[in-house]
């Protein structure tokens, strides 16, 4: 609250002593911006961090490595083990092609006793004897084949855990990698190369610049005149006594009062509430962070001289 007066009062000099009374702004804040804090995902050494104080990043871009040794050795173990276990996969084909080489050479002599007992110089139950060898050798090949199948379900059953913990490690390697969720400039940095994070923990802060926040108080019967989504007018100071002006968007607006920041005003306006809003204004690159400005519901008298920049949303 305390810092809240002192800035408070420096906006109402600043921004009163550049213009006559006649032009009184609405509202009065600073700037502010969305900031992000990017933050570690696993634990470890901290290989790089990428950017620097000032800096800007773009979306996606690198910011920083963790050390990814301990993720890629659990990757190795588990990658061997499945191999491991592939090799234990049960192949029925051998046992198979021996009983069908006793199943040819049975059908062979099947054939030739069918000609024989045709002409009465063999018996049918010879021939029934060799049928039957031949319906044992049919099931003994689909035995071997079922055996083999359901051992290498068995086997196979446990390649899903692996393959479950597989995909963990490459994510947790993925996280290694930390990229900047937005486009903006690097506020601070927090950390330094070398240092072991933890998940969690912020690395460094960054901003988008391309749109800027007024925070700015209004008192009850402005706010009747303020809607979530409503057009208003900005302006700032330039060089040489000049002012900028922008148009801004109402993108937040407080639910409960709060006593005005202020110390210069009177003992009765001390007691007055205000409520707080946000202004969404776009950055043509002369706004920056902490830069006071004045809020206008119109456009201010002085709107139309030549050193006003005009600024549409």
């Amino acid at each position: 609250m305390k810092a809240n007066v002192l800035l408070m009062v420096g906006l109402v000099w600043a921004l009163s002593g550049c213009r006559g009374e006649e032009e009184k702004a609405d509202a009065y804040g600073h700037f502010e911006a969305d900031e992000v804090r990017i933050s570690a995902q696993v634990a470890g050494p901290l290989l790089t961090l990428e950017v620097e104080e000032g800096q800007r990043v773009a979306a996606g871009e690198l910011v920083a490595v963790v050390d990814t040794t301990p993720a890629f050795l659990q990757k190795e173990q588990i990658e061997a083990s499945m191999r491991a276990l592939h090799g234990k996969l049960k192949d029925p084909e051998p046992d198979v092609a021996v009983l069908l080489q006793q199943q040819e050479v049975l059908e062979r002599e099947r054939d030739r006793l069918r000609h024989l007992v045709s002409g009465k110089a063999a018996t049918q139950k010879q021939l029934d004897d060799l049928e039957g060898q031949l319906a044992v050798i049919e099931k003994q090949i689909a035995a071997a084949r079922t055996r083999a199948a359901q051992a290498n379900r068995a086997i196979l059953s446990e390649l899903e855990p692996l393959r479950a913990r597989l995909r963990q490690v490459n994510d947790q390697m993925r996280r290694c990698r930390i990229f900047s969720p937005v486009a903006g400039r690097v506020l601070s940095k927090l950390v330094e190369k070398g240092e072991v994070v933890a998940p969690g923990r912020p690395l460094c802060i960054v901003a988008p610049m391309d749109t800027l926040v007024l925070r700015a108080y209004v008192s009850e019967p402005q706010l009747a005149q303020l809607q979530l989504g409503q057009q208003v007018h900005v302006l700032v100071d330039g060089l040489a006594g000049a002012h900028h002006l922008y148009r801004g968007t109402v993108s937040w607006i407080a639910d409960e009062a709060e006593f005005t920041p202020k110390v210069v005003q009177t003992r009765e306006e001390r007691v007055h509430l205000v409520y707080a809003i946000k202004v969404r204004v776009p950055n043509d690159g002369r706004l920056k962070i902490g830069m006071p400005a004045e809020l206008w519901l119109a456009p201010p008298p002085s709107a139309t001289a030549s050193d006003i920049h005009h600024q549409d949303s």
